[in-house]
């Protein structure tokens, strides 16, 4: 299965989830590419859209590497810890508080960037889809459906238009409901489904958001 960008992923994304029509939904992105895929989401189930910014805790020489992920979400802070890779690099604790520190800071300048001075959509009592481009790790969306179990929403339901076969397995058991398009079983990356992966804009994130529905 291909998917031409991201709108036209999310347009088959929301497909998935009509059944939540005319329920008390909230669609939070998870910026930037998993916000134009949550804009066609929001937009079908009639929903408001915001941002759930997360950031990945990548080894200080290996950054691209996830020893974990810290999200924000109304002001609460939550972070996913990959032990594993953590004992397994020998990461010691100050190498540890200094990338967390920094990826910390970039978590909420890009929140203010994304929202500005308008409040987060308040997602207690109300079912919560979490949207993002695709599933890797899924150490960012863990970091994301932490920090949301938080705010005590009625469900949290995860959605995305591709990802690894055993990522989505393991994060289904975790949230209430996981939806994703297609899970090949030669994954290699997100962007292999994609005809049009371009990396997306924070203009292009604010744009969505703007033009969300309220």
């Amino acid at each position: 299965m291909r998917f031409a960008d991201r709108a036209d992923a999310g347009r088959r994304l929301a497909e998935r989830l009509t059944h939540l029509v005319g329920r008390d939904v909230v669609v939070l992105g998870l910026p930037r590419g998993g916000v134009p895929v949550a804009a066609e989401v929001a937009a079908t189930l009639h929903a408001p859209l915001d941002v759930l910014v997360v950031r990945k805790l990548g080894l200080p020489w290996q950054p691209e590497l996830a020893m974990g992920a810290v999200a924000g979400v109304a002001g609460s802070l939550e972070e996913v810890r990959n032990e594993q890779v953590i004992r397994q690099a020998g990461v010691g604790d100050d190498a540890l508080d200094e990338v967390r520190a920094r990826e910390i800071a970039e978590l909420r300048r890009r929140e203010l960037a994304y929202r500005g001075d308008r409040p987060a959509v308040d997602v207690r009592g109300r079912t919560v889809v979490v949207v993002d481009d695709g599933l890797a790790t899924g150490s960012t969306m863990r970091a994301a459906v932490a920090a949301l179990r938080s705010q005590s929403p009625a469900a949290v339901v995860v959605a995305v238009p591709v990802g690894s076969p055993d990522t989505v397995a393991r994060l289904a058991k975790e949230v209430d409901e996981l939806v994703c398009v297609t899970a090949p079983r030669g994954f290699a990356a997100v962007g292999q489904v994609y005809a049009d992966f371009r990396p997306t804009s924070d203009d292009e994130v604010r744009a969505a958001l703007s033009g969300a529905t309220d």
